[in-house]
């Protein structure tokens, strides 16, 4: 694989030729069961061609075409049983590698932004890729100080690669809908789009990295690699091994994958708590499970390219409306669903009908743990998937706020891992902890409050270290070195 392809001619005829691909092989199935071939056996092949092609496309592109692939790989255990198998390795390839750049473009861009002598900053660089995204690759690599780090280098033109794919791709996301039952894919790649500029942004990254560095400096669940040094298309960060989430959700053990999940969810709801930040790009590729003495294992936290700025935590009509859908309170679920906008005013909809939707996707939270499978995800996306279903037509009256979005991806996306997984978790134990609004007034919720506030002020300070720390200036002018001795001690 050469450069990253950057003219908009050839990524896009690569895109446009997947619908015909996809209605070639239709022909070529209907072709299959005229000649006698059972209908099972040429579903299960048309699945597995359709997609492997997909994401043989996607994967060598990169730019938004990779990055959509991973956005829409932890769906995965949403996809029927008897085609989610042929899907299921080629979707998976997506979470932790791709072709890799070239080692001369690597060289150029290191050069261009850390300086001709950019060699003398490493003791150790290794020129093959530890791993792959979809606007950079890392390398692994021994600081001048003799710090193991991962470099991560930015694709020339993953802006432009960017766009591009994400336009072409929205052009036909109608055909890419059957992937995933019960998803509306075109939302979700208008919302990847909106991201482009902060994930390309590696300073916006470092300030967030270095935040949740500083803040889980001492957690004994979770690690986040501190921020060594960055500049324009370079991100230098401590390195962290452990083994890769996608290897646990493919051999881990029972107790990898109970650990992993409940890791998972405090971190998704202890996060934004926390840090004011939420981490919103949680595909497996972007996690590790690393062995401790005393836990027994603590999740590893990559990648910070994509967050949502919550500086009070995570909205508090989650956990109300969490809360009263637990109670049983139809009236003022809806009432508190249609002032945020969830119902909209042209609307009426029946309190009780609101509450039958609600309850079988807040399930998990009803237990004191509850075990993630594909089926019961599977379930979930029949029943708002199915044109027939009660579910499925209320479901198209409401309403998803724009500051919900993100939100919403990221809850949805961590639960397909968690299915992945097959993890039993104790969701209720996280949401009392770290969710404004689950526990009642009286019964706590004020000190959480008070965590909260303290949390978001440790995150701008967070920013304005990663954006204020001293700078080293290279022959651009454009470097910025982050040391940060609190991050890093």
């Amino acid at each position: 694989m050469s450069d990253l392809p950057r003219k908009a001619v050839t990524r896009t005829a690569k895109l446009a030729a997947l619908p015909l691909g996809f209605a070639g092989r239709a022909t070529w199935g209907l072709g299959k069961r005229i000649g006698g071939a059972s209908a099972e056996l040429v579903g299960r092949e048309l699945q597995q061609r359709t997609a492997e092609q997909l994401f043989k496309v996607l994967g060598e592109l990169k730019g938004g075409a990779m990055k959509f692939g991973q956005a829409l790989s932890v769906f995965e255990s949403a996809l029927p049983e008897e085609i989610a198998g042929p899907y299921r390795a080629t979707l998976t390839k997506l979470q932790e590698a791709a072709p890799p750049m070239p080692t001369g473009t690597v060289h150029s861009v290191l050069a261009e932004r850390l300086g001709e002598d950019w060699g003398e900053l490493f003791l150790e660089f290794e020129d093959k890729p530890s791993a792959a995204a979809s606007i950079g690759q890392v390398h692994r690599a021994v600081w001048h100080d003799g710090r193991e780090v991962a470099v991560k280098v930015q694709y020339p033109g993953a802006g432009d690669a960017l766009l591009s794919d994400l336009t072409q791709l929205s052009r036909f996301a109608r055909l890419l809908g059957p992937l995933i039952p019960g998803m509306d894919i075109k939302p979700l790649i208008t919302e990847l789009r909106d991201r482009v500029s902060e994930e390309l942004d590696y300073g916006l990254e470092a300030q967030a990295q270095a935040a949740h560095a500083a803040e889980f400096a001492d957690d004994p669940d979770v690690t986040v690699p501190a921020v060594v040094h960055q500049c324009e298309q370079v991100l230098v960060t401590e390195w962290i091994d452990g083994v890769p989430l996608s290897e646990v959700i493919n051999n881990g053990t029972e107790e990898q994958r109970d650990r992993a999940g409940q890791l998972l969810a405090r971190f998704l709801f202890s996060g934004p708590a926390r840090t004011g930040l939420l981490h919103a790009d949680p595909h497996p590729g972007n996690f590790r499970l690393l062995p401790d003495d005393t836990t027994g294992w603590r999740l590893g936290v990559l990648d910070f390219g994509t967050v949502d700025r919550l500086p009070g935590g995570l909205p508090r009509t989650i956990g109300d409306s969490l809360r009263m859908t637990l109670d049983g309170d139809a009236e003022s679920v809806y009432d508190l669903l249609r002032e945020e906008g969830f119902v909209r005013e042209s609307i009426d909809l029946e309190p009780d009908a609101v509450l039958d939707y609600l309850v079988p996707i807040i399930e998990p939270a009803e237990v004191e743990a509850f075990t993630f499978t594909r089926g019961w995800m599977r379930n979930q996306a029949a029943r708002v998937a199915d044109p027939r279903s009660p579910a499925h037509q209320l479901g198209r009256q409401l309403n998803l706020p724009p500051s919900y979005l993100l939100i919403h991806r990221v809850t949805l996306s961590t639960i397909g891992v968690l299915c992945q997984l097959g993890a039993t978790v104790r969701l209720r134990d996280e949401l009392e902890e770290w969710l404004p609004g689950f526990v009642p007034e009286e019964d706590g919720a004020e000190d959480l409050s008070g965590a909260q506030d303290e949390g978001a002020e440790r995150a701008e300070a967070g920013e304005k270290s990663g954006g204020e720390a001293e700078g080293e200036t290279g022959p651009s002018g454009a470097e910025l070195d982050e040391e940060l001795p609190a991050a890093e001690a």
